[in-house]
């Protein structure tokens, strides 16, 4: 491919300003020329995931944001709180890209045959910085789609899909034999609960209204617990008994529920106890808290003994502890079931310039379950 670094494309950009303001703004950047063992690519679908709005809006309250126009689109302004800077310290004044993920057309490549054997092609990448209209990755942050599937079946095939392998991964390797997921109607959990029921593992998924339940025992979930019904504590015991499920992975963070899991794993624990101990059961109890839908503090009673754990777990530690032999396979399972079990669906599409909508962030920006949303930085726009 010639050079095209006189020619310039649009990228989405996060700033933190000292003033304590949040700017989001579409930069021109120049598009790069791929190195020997590199592939241009252009980006045709990305999708909004909760990790990348952490990025996107900071701790900005988005309530109080304003746009203004310009040539390129909106610049969206958004008041910072004053403890809230105090966690964005390491971002001040850095304009940063955003977008773990997406999919596009590779229209440029480097010397290399394996970059030459992806001219074409389109592929799935992870490598942050994907709302943008290109992207110049190495070859080997690339996953090649299957035959005719488009980039918008492709643009989740990371984030989601690995994160739920993982779960099941992390299950197997901590000697557990079923498991517990909360915000389960999720586009996540959905793909959860189809690899559950592909690999014969029982998942007890928490929801949070009878519509969700609803959707889920359609798609053929067995145990889904309603954390909103009165009955709530006592269905989801009555789950984990009959599972046997003892790791948990809770979307949520804040708020009362990662404990109530605890709390419930060891009455569930107790149905069988032969003897009576003053610290709690014997069997190892384990909450991994994945995600921050709920930014309150998370509470807990501590009434589940004293066999217990409950920590962090993040895709990319995880997938640097398994190493690359066992990256590649999961990425391989990804692609081979793109179309079934790691299928994603979005709630709309929008252009780069549709996404800094005041509208559009009010909907994405709640993070709630139907309301995933999908980058499309090839609509509507041109290069310079």
């Amino acid at each position: 491919m010639s050079s095209n670094t006189e020619k310039t494309a649009l990228q989405l950009r996060s700033l933190v300003k000292r003033s304590g303001e949040l700017e989001l703004s579409l930069a021109r950047v120049p598009i790069p020329t791929p190195g020997p063992d590199e592939v241009l690519v252009r980006i045709e679908a990305s999708p909004i995931n909760p990790s990348d709005i952490g990025l996107l809006f900071g701790a900005a309250d988005m309530s109080a944001a304003k746009a203004t126009e310009t040539a390129d689109g909106p610049v969206v302004t958004a008041p910072i709180p004053e403890k809230g800077m105090k966690s964005m310290a390491a971002r001040v004044d850095m304009s940063m890209p955003v977008g773990n993920e997406g999919a596009g057309v590779v229209v440029g490549a480097g010397t290399s045959d394996a970059a030459q054997q992806l001219m074409g092609k389109t592929v799935a990448i992870l490598g942050g910085a994907m709302y943008a209209q290109y992207r110049c990755v190495p070859v080997e942050q690339c996953l090649p789609l299957p035959p005719g599937a488009a980039a918008a079946e492709g643009a989740s095939s990371f984030v989601n899909p690995l994160t739920a392998l993982g779960m099941t991964e992390t299950m197997r390797a901590e000697g557990h034999k079923a498991l517990v997921h909360t915000a389960a109607a999720s586009n996540l959990g959905q793909m959860l609960n189809r690899i559950c029921l592909q690999d014969g593992i029982d998942l007890v998924n928490i929801v949070r209204s009878q519509e969700q339940v609803d959707l889920l025992k359609k798609n053929g979930a067995k145990y889904v617990c309603n954390s909103s019904s009165e009955n709530f504590m006592q269905e989801l015991t009555d789950a984990l008994a009959e599972t046997g499920a003892t790791i948990a992975f809770d979307a949520i963070g804040g708020g009362r529920l990662a404990g109530q899991i605890l709390s419930c794993m060891e009455a569930a624990a107790n149905r069988t106890a032969k003897e009576y101990s003053r610290y709690g059961s014997t069997t190892f109890k384990q909450v991994y808290i994945y995600g921050s839908l709920d930014n309150r503090p998370t509470e807990i009673v501590r009434d589940f003994g004293m066999t217990w754990g409950m920590g962090g777990w993040l895709l990319f530690p995880f997938l640097q502890k398994i190493g690359p032999a066992n990256v590649a396979r999961l990425k391989q399972r990804v692609a081979a079931e793109l179309k079934t079990t790691f299928a994603s669906n979005y709630t709309k599409e929008v252009s780069l310039q549709e996404a800094l909508s005041l509208e559009a962030i009010a909907a994405y920006g709640k993070r709630s379950t139907g309301t995933k949303y999908l980058i499309n930085p090839s609509k509507g726009m041109a290069e310079r």
